[in-house]
């Protein structure tokens, strides 16, 4: 009977095994994976429905979008990994008021950042070089997904307080019904009613708004997961800290903004806006398939701090082992994945054009080995966050999605034109692995792993 119990409800007290760790991860996983969907959903019906420029926009304005949202990602594994390591500790009181005081400040800065976007919008657009119709899609789509930003914020930072709260099973059905509702709005707003642009972005935003407020609803009701809102006053030391574990991924998230912004700069003077076109397919991949590894580490995270927390370190040291083996896995899965997929879904989004077509497919081949190293350096940076150690966490992933990824993609086109856009991100994430694994070796006396 105890077997059974183990097996139906797994706390983060549990050993993991490989079944168990993938169990409980993999809701986080799902859930990653659905909301990075969003833009592929849009992409699709509005290069399909509205055409090629219109979509170059979505892909143009979308880092600028992406960058204030990531702010969720910030007080979502920075708060889980302070509040998984309180739970460790015993204090779920303490642990109940973090997860207050973190959701209210996020719930603030979302809607500051809504307004600040909206009035800066057009001057960073002009700012990267959009002109004409291309700037006055971005303005039209950037400012109906900003309206929808403090739910967005929302959104992704449920998505990683589920698990601390042990419930990513609910947290994945919620952003089901996110992603669904995204669907069928995308096809009624663009397909049936032709309403373009406009009907793309009030889709996404809807969208978002059922991910990020259902869950709110929820966390303010009785309910039997391990965390509830309640009333929180501000604890600036914990918000220190919390803003410190989270650093990492906000940097990340803002890196790879800001690298997209470069990317579409040197893609407008090396292939013009058919090399954004071909970058935002490439992109829609990307976005999924690292969706995949940022939710095993956002799904591993709470387990990894809790037995910190609590000393187990045997346990923690198995952790790793395993966590390792599974990313190996999963890369060697995606890269094959990427190579079989390249055709299918580049025929998807821009099978009308057959100039763009084959640039797409072409950059496929080059840019599908990224997918073999990128999960390690995202692993080796969650797992430091997890540790509470935002430091190292925030230099192995600013490292990683800014300085390599800046440096690749400004020199090695100077050699290579086109081809070294394609092999930039490539490069960047051979050195980012190599990074991660000096942390790691360097680190493992003082974390006992």
């Amino acid at each position: 009977m105890m077997q059974k119990k183990s097996f139906d409800v797994i706390q983060l007290s549990d050993h993991f095994h490989y079944k168990r760790l993938l169990r409980f991860t993999f809701p986080s996983i799902i859930m990653l994976i659905f909301t990075s969907i969003y833009g592929v959903i849009d992409g699709f019906f509005v290069s399909n429905y509205v055409g090629k420029t219109p979509f170059t926009a979505v892909n143009f304005i979308m880092p600028v979008l992406m960058i204030l949202g990531s702010v969720g990602f910030l007080f979502g594994t920075g708060g889980g990994a302070l509040i998984s390591l309180t739970m460790g500790k015993g204090d779920t009181k303490k642990a109940n008021e973090l997860f207050s005081m973190v959701v209210y400040i996020s719930i603030a800065i979302g809607v500051a950042l809504a307004v600040s976007g909206i009035l800066f919008l057009e001057p960073i657009a002009v700012f990267l070089g959009a002109e004409g119709q291309l700037l006055k899609d971005s303005i039209t789509y950037g400012t109906i997904i900003l309206l929808a930003i403090p739910a967005s914020m929302l959104q992704i930072e449920f998505q990683c307080l589920f698990a601390t709260a042990g419930k990513p099973q609910l947290g994945l059905y919620i952003t089901l019904a996110a992603g669904l509702t995204n669907v069928v709005l995308d096809a009624l707003f663009v397909a049936v009613f032709s309403w373009g642009l406009e009907g793309a972005a009030a889709a996404t935003g809807i969208g978002q708004c059922v991910g990020g407020i259902l869950p709110l609803v929820y966390f303010a009701r009785p309910n039997t997961s391990l965390l509830r809102l309640r009333k929180a006053g501000f604890d600036g030391k914990s918000m220190l800290k919390i803003c410190s574990n989270g650093s990492s991924e906000l940097m990340s998230n803002i890196s790879s903004s800001v690298i997209s912004m470069l990317y579409n700069v040197q893609l407008l003077r090396y292939a013009g806006e058919d090399g954004i076109a071909a970058y935002g397919v490439l992109m829609y991949v990307n976005f999924i398939f690292l969706a995949s590894y940022i939710g095993f580490s956002v799904g591993v995270s709470p387990v990894i701090g809790y037995h910190y927390g609590a000393g187990n370190y045997g346990e923690l040291k198995s952790l790793l082992k395993k966590s390792l083996v599974i990313i190996s896995a999963f890369a060697v899965l995606m890269f094959t994945s990427s190579l079989i997929l390249a055709k299918p879904l580049s025929l998807i989004f821009v099978g009308y054009d057959p100039g763009l077509l084959e640039m797409t497919l072409h950059a496929f081949s080059i840019f599908a080995y990224s997918f073999l190293f990128a999960g390690f350096a995202v692993f080796g940076s969650g797992f430091f966050t997890a540790l509470n150690d935002g430091l190292t966490s925030a230099l192995i992933s600013s490292l990683r999605t800014l300085v390599f990824q800046v440096a690749a993609v400004i020199v090695l086109p100077l050699i290579w034109k086109l081809d070294g856009i394609w092999a930039s991100i490539v490069a960047a994430e051979i050195l980012a692995v190599l990074t991660a694994a000096a942390f790691l070796v360097g680190k493992r006396k003082k974390y006992h792993y």
